[in-house]
């Protein structure tokens, strides 16, 4: 899914590390990236005490996202699953299921990690891990094929929240314990037909995406926004926060170009043509990191040295951009780790039958060149790869 970047010294730069860090083990099929984390959850998996999230999140930052029904967010910082609790679920000896729409990514596999982490600790095993590859029919598939397991817990991400509806109310009706990512399915309820959603800060995000635009336009310019066109909650509410918050924070900043995507892995053409359109545009906003890699693309066709961007999500060709002082200035970043940690503890919550809030939040994280490395470790619980170790040092 990852777009590759073409810049000729980013590729010198990767050479050596990505052979270390996100070559195939051809032995088992996983990336040693992957094993990486994977051997980090090892050892975490035998901790002792509560679990919670990340104790390093701040816990006095402000929520700014709602739900999508409008509901408030409530902070993941004040859930907690106590050592008796703990020991309580454990001998249930329950059985959960990770439904995905994409298991492909860096936030997928962050989310993935989190979850097989806690469901460890709390002894539930993970009978199946899917990926739908972004289509509907296989995701209802997937869900199909992991009822034929018995789950009694199933922790997924609708690939769209109409045409798959119908498959989750199966599963809700035979007595399975639903926890969502981002975005519930239509017609279902919280409370009711499924325990809670765990999202990100989304609208926090686009207001961290938006600030540092900002400061590195010297609060003034003209940009252009790259939004998602379909209805999907969450990527809807990080265009809505950036938007409002240049317009209402920053006035001397005008939004003067805006093109929709489909497929971020076309995005190259979208910001080529708003580039075409706005020679002068001094920056542009991106909703998601795999798009702005088609925006650095297009920004490096077009010669723009100074053209500032930022987006939303941490991934990995992103970040190494940040940390040589790019034109990737900063973003705003999930948490996908503690989010997988959150949809876990929600799930223990049901098995003890004790009250979940319908929509929880994880604290979003502004990333620039100056944090970079310290967010890494916060977002995947794990030291940034060498090669964007080595840019960071550098530049």
């Amino acid at each position: 899914m990852k777009k590759l970047l073409s810049m000729f010294t980013l590729a010198i730069l990767l050479a050596g590390s990505v052979l270390a860090g996100c070559s195939k083990d051809s032995s088992n099929g996983t990336n040693s990236h992957e094993a990486k984390v994977q051997t980090d959850i090892a050892g975490q998996s035998s901790t002792t005490g509560d679990i919670t999230i990340n104790p390093e999140i701040p816990g006095n930052q402000q929520i700014l996202s709602k739900g999508p029904n409008g509901e408030q967010a409530v902070s993941a910082k004040t859930l907690k699953l106590t050592q008796k609790e703990i020991a309580k679920i454990k001998a249930g000896k329950y059985k959960a299921a990770i439904v995905m729409h994409y298991a492909g990514n860096d936030w997928s596999t962050a989310q993935i990690n989190g979850l097989k982490a806690t469901f460890d600790r709390m002894g539930i095993k993970v009978v199946a891990v899917t990926d739908a590859q972004f289509k509907v029919e296989k995701q209802v598939s997937d869900l199909e094929t992991v009822l034929a397991k018995r789950p009694d817990l199933i922790v997924s991400i609708p690939v769209d929240p109409v045409s798959t509806a119908d498959a989750y109310k199966k599963a809700a009706k035979a007595g399975i314990k639903l926890v969502f990512m981002d975005n519930p399915p239509a017609g279902l309820k919280a409370g009711k037909d499924y325990v809670s959603v765990v999202s990100a800060d989304n609208y926090g995000n686009g207001v961290a995406a938006a600030d540092i635009m900002a400061k590195k336009l010297g609060n003034k310019g003209k940009v252009g926004v790259i939004y998602h066109a379909a209805d999907f909650f969450v990527t809807k509410q990080r265009t809505e926060a950036f938007e409002k918050t240049i317009k209402e924070k920053y006035p001397n900043i005008k939004i003067v170009a805006r093109g929709g995507i489909t497929d971020p892995n076309k995005t190259e053409i979208v910001a080529s043509g708003m580039l075409t359109r706005n020679p002068d545009l001094d920056g542009i906003f991106s909703v998601w990191d795999v798009p702005a890699e088609g925006v650095l693309s297009a920004a490096r066709v077009f010669a723009r040295d100074d053209l500032v961007i930022t987006t939303i999500d941490l991934g990995t060709n992103v970040a190494l951009e940040i940390a040589l002082g790019g034109n990737v200035k900063g973003l705003g970043a999930q948490l996908p780790y503690d989010q997988g940690v959150t949809e876990a503890m929600l799930a223990g919550y049901s098995l003890l039958g004790k009250k979940a809030p319908g929509y929880v939040a994880v604290p979003s994280l502004s990333v620039t060149k100056d944090n970079v490395l310290k967010s890494w470790k916060m977002v995947y619980r794990m030291d940034a790869p060498g090669v964007i170790q080595d840019a960071a040092k550098k530049h």
